[in-house]
């Protein structure tokens, strides 16, 4: 990968982490201005812890791929980004573009998700 693509790819996941971790900034901000739950009716707080738990698991998932953003960037650093774990096969731009923190190339994630597949209905 020549380095404009690498500085492509590098700007993308800083932009996608930055968006991330402005958006956990937000619910954080939000949840600490909401205070305690004080909702008189029951189901009206019950709906607001539905919706606290929701968007806590989401940050949650977003705080996992945070860490793969980091991994990304690593990569790019130890000039490993853009090959596959498995084969050590380029991984395709098209790929890339569309998931940027890819560790595996279409083919081995396919059977990658065959496998998975295989082993679950065991």
């Amino acid at each position: 990968m020549n380095p404009i693509m690498k500085e492509y790819f590098r700007q993308k996941l800083l932009r996608w982490r930055a968006e991330l971790l402005r958006d956990s900034t937000e619910t954080l901000q939000s949840l600490h201005d909401d205070g305690g739950l004080q909702e008189p009716d029951i189901s009206d707080r019950a709906t607001l812890e539905t919706d606290r738990a929701l968007e806590l698991r989401t940050r949650d998932r977003e705080r996992k791929l945070i860490a793969k953003i980091d991994a990304a960037l690593q990569r790019i650093e130890d000039d490993e980004y853009g090959f596959c774990e498995e084969t050590g096969d380029p991984i395709g731009v098209r790929r890339l573009e569309a998931r940027p923190i890819a560790t595996l190339s279409l083919e081995a994630q396919e059977r990658h998700e065959r496998m998975e597949r295989t082993h679950r209905d065991e």
